[in-house]
């Protein structure tokens, strides 16, 4: 379908926008095609001359057919469909590699229908996440469901708005919460850490607000407390769930008011902090058992975002470990591919941290750089999960190969036709498995 309209005497002049752009940005139209292209996009993605005609989705991802085709959202398609602004986070094949990317689609608009004929996309690299092993305390991965929670991060980070972390323990709930504070206007000011399951009633006023001399038996100097040491910054309260319930209204005045008073003062003093929070518990059903205050939940979770656990991201499996061995300063020491067969079908209760351990542990034990499954925990290794659930031996067809195209898609590095060629079916069959993946 050709785009109604006609506005190819524009053309010089939007392309000339793209060059006034500081980001990679390209100007197309409806079928995908780049029709201009600034020197920050050619420098980015390897072109020498200007990338004209060549499609989008082709130069991004190697793509054969548009994104929304091969299981992803297409920024062209979401625009086109709401006549407005569209952003998306991707994964952008680059000369350095994969990268995370937010992409923004501009539709262009002909003033005397009001019909879309044009798109200037721009693309801003991610700061928060990396495809590969990464040593800067960026988080990892390429898994469906660690893209849709990056893509909160990404869009929640630069507000002021409250935000609530929820998530199995070991899943990174304070990584994300330290990657949110250092994308925000507050990352020069403090970034300060609650652990809430360690304080007890007595503790938390005193240990959030702060005391003066003489308030208490013991206090025997004004004490500074964590509200007023978050000023300017971000305060984290980890765990909030186990806040308790007459504590919780303390939290609540705060938030309302933005003012508090130190332990045995009766002066009120202001308060310029942004919260996050995270929890493991449920807190909605802790509203309903009357353990959680529903009017302080409802302050907490302006916006939430869930972290998956490891089990559902299992194909991150191979990149986590490589940054781990980056970062404890062992990338001598390498994973047999029998081990990551093991730890693949291992559901990893303590997620990440727990990795981590096992890791560790690994790289103590593995004497000739090699890491064996005999290096791995018992509860880790396939024969003791066989024995521990030997009618988990055999299971579903679909769940086989669900876990199949998981480590496929792991170790094949190539273009997803490539794959398509290996696995022996046409490319549309693998599009069609790869977005019931992403399901």
């Amino acid at each position: 379908m050709e785009p109604p309209g006609d506005l190819t005497s524009e053309l010089p002049s939007l392309a000339a926008v793209l060059n006034a752009l500081p980001r990679p940005a390209i100007l197309l139209n409806r079928k995908y095609q780049i029709l201009a292209a600034n020197t920050r996009y050619r420098e980015t993605y390897g072109f020498s001359d200007k990338p004209v005609n060549h499609l989008c989705h082709e130069v991004s991802h190697g793509y054969t057919v548009p994104c929304d085709m091969a299981g992803e959202t297409c920024p062209l398609k979401e625009s086109l469909r709401s006549g407005e602004n569209t952003r998306v986070l991707h994964i952008h094949h680059t000369p350095r590699g994969r990268e995370f990317v937010n992409v923004e689609m501009w539709p262009v608009k002909d003033p005397s229908t009001g019909d879309v004929s044009f798109f200037i996309e721009q693309m801003h690299p991610s700061e928060v996440a990396s495809t590969q092993s990464d040593t800067h305390e960026r988080m990892v991965g390429t898994s469906p469901g660690f893209q849709a929670m990056l893509n909160l991060v990404e869009r929640v980070a630069p507000s002021e708005s409250n935000l609530l972390l929820l998530g199995e323990s070991g899943t990174g709930k304070e990584m994300v919460a330290q990657t949110v504070h250092r994308l925000s206007a507050r990352t020069d000011g403090p970034f300060v850490p609650v652990e809430c399951t360690g304080l007890p009633d007595t503790l938390f006023e005193s240990e959030l607000f702060g005391y003066v001399k003489g308030a208490f038996t013991g206090a025997t100097a004004n004490k500074t407390g964590l509200v007023a040491a978050a000023e300017g910054g971000t305060l984290f309260l980890d765990e909030v769930g186990d806040i308790p319930l007459n504590e919780q209204v303390k939290l609540l005045r705060l938030l309302e008011s933005r003012r508090y008073r130190k332990v045995g003062s009766n002066d009120w003093e202001e308060s310029d902090f942004r919260l996050v929070c995270a929890t493991n518990k449920d807190l909605a059903q802790m509203m309903q058992e009357g353990t959680f205050r529903e009017d302080l939940y409802y302050r907490l979770n302006v916006f939430e975002i869930e972290l998956p656990p490891l089990r559902s991201r299992i194909e991150d499996l191979p990149l986590l470990i490589d940054t781990l061995l980056t970062q404890l300063n062992a990338s001598h020491i390498r994973f047999a591919p029998e081990t990551l067969d093991c730890l693949m079908q291992y559901p990893f209760p303590g997620n990440v941290r727990e990795l981590r351990n096992i890791v560790e542990r690994a790289i103590l034990l593995a004497d000739d750089g090699l890491v064996h499954p005999h290096h791995l925990p018992r509860q880790c290794r396939t024969e003791d999960m066989s024995e521990a659930t030997a009618d988990e031996s055999i299971i579903p067809l679909e769940e086989a190969e669900r876990r199949y195209l998981q480590k496929a898609l792991t170790q094949h590095k190539g273009s997803r036709k490539a794959l398509a060629e290996r696995l022996e079916i046409s490319e549309r069959v693998l599009y069609r498995k790869l977005a019931d993946l992403r399901d």
